[in-house]
């Protein structure tokens, strides 16, 4: 099969288009999945980057999302059959331990993410527990399917289960056009929130506006924290999704109103910035880490994305051996959405 490797880490220069040996079932309850379409996640950038501290043995097939027909399933597996068109829920822990007991995998400390303790997605096939097989929503194609698992189900957990947010709230959303912020803004939209997005692109702002943000702030131009308080007349937002990190970080915090809840996924911009701890106790901050969410979560997702016809932003696709090309346009920042590569090309 053709497949996206690595044999080391580096630029995307270390990304060969090759022939790779297709994957075959090993347990009970593996299944073999025909790939239709994968998308990028900048988690794949840093696995090819080796910024993650996980030893990755090479070659490594990247890729954590992906969808697909089921081509093959061990002999225990009842959940699924051939020809069923899925998408896959990312993440697989050792079945051991007390999150893993609890089906709280994405927790678990021995978890095995496709793409990087296990081949992934940007491949023709590629081998999963059968249990990660779910049918796509109705009426999303391919490529949709392959954009949404990992970003949708993080964002589902940040916004839902651990932020709780609640129609008629406000909420900011850090440098809208990435694949979590983008998600988190047509979350926020269909539940009915007030959304307020940044980015450094006019474009981007103008997108966002057409997706359900009620205002856009260009942080290059203006302090967001000010135009909060201003926006709302001093009171700030309910709710900060940064995962931005860095400079950002106080600034997030002074934006929240008292009991605000700022959740967060990533620190693109530094995972060590200065906090104002005074801020976060004086005024009953809560702050809420999250990545990835469990399988209930992952059900969530899609009976949310079937009810409201949700369907995630892509933002351009790429054939699967122009994957160079595609994480390029991630690194430099241009996507609004998901950036996918397809099978089909």
């Amino acid at each position: 099969m053709k497949a996206i490797r690595i044999h080391e880490h580096g630029g995307i220069e270390k990304l060969r288009y090759e022939e790779a040996p297709e994957p075959k079932l090993v347990g009970h309850s593996d299944a073999i999945i025909k790939l239709r379409a994968a998308s990028l996640n900048h988690i794949d950038i840093w696995n090819r980057r080796g910024l993650t501290g996980i030893n990755i043995a090479f070659p490594r097939i990247l890729g954590g999302d992906g969808a697909g027909i089921v081509a093959d399933i061990s002999d225990q597996v009842k959940t699924i059959k051939i020809g069923d068109a899925v998408c896959l829920y990312p993440p697989s822990g050792c079945g051991r331990c007390e999150f893993c007991s609890t089906d709280r995998e994405y927790m678990c400390i021995h978890l095995r993410v496709l793409g990087e303790r296990e081949d992934g997605t940007y491949a023709e096939y590629v081998r999963v527990p059968a249990r990660n097989c779910f049918p796509i929503p109705g009426g999303m194609s391919f490529h949709e399917a392959a954009a949404f698992p990992l970003v949708y189900v993080t964002v589902w957990r940040m916004l839902q289960t651990n932020a709780r947010l609640k129609p008629g709230e406000h909420i900011l959303i850090l440098g809208v056009g990435g694949g979590v912020a983008s998600a988190a803004l047509q979350v926020a939209a269909a539940i009915g929130t007030h959304v307020i997005v940044t980015s450094s692109s006019d474009e981007k702002l103008d997108k966002a506006k057409s997706l359900g943000a009620e205002q856009g702030i260009n942080y290059k131009r203006s302090d967001f924290a000010q135009e909060i308080r201003r926006l709302t007349d001093k009171r700030g937002v309910d709710v900060v999704v940064d995962c931005v990190g860095g400079d950002s970080w106080v600034k997030s915090l002074a934006s929240l109103a008292k009991g605000g809840r700022l959740v967060t996924c990533g620190a693109t911009a530094g995972a060590k910035p200065p906090t104002d701890i005074q801020r976060i106790f004086w005024n009953h901050l809560k702050i809420f880490g999250s990545t990835l969410g469990d399988r209930m979560e992952f059900r969530e997702v899609l009976e949310f994305m079937a009810a409201s016809h949700t369907k995630p932003i892509i933002d351009q696709v790429f054939p699967l051996g122009d994957a160079a090309l595609a994480q390029k346009r991630m690194e430099e920042g241009k996507q609004f959405g998901k950036i996918v590569l397809s099978m089909d090309s």
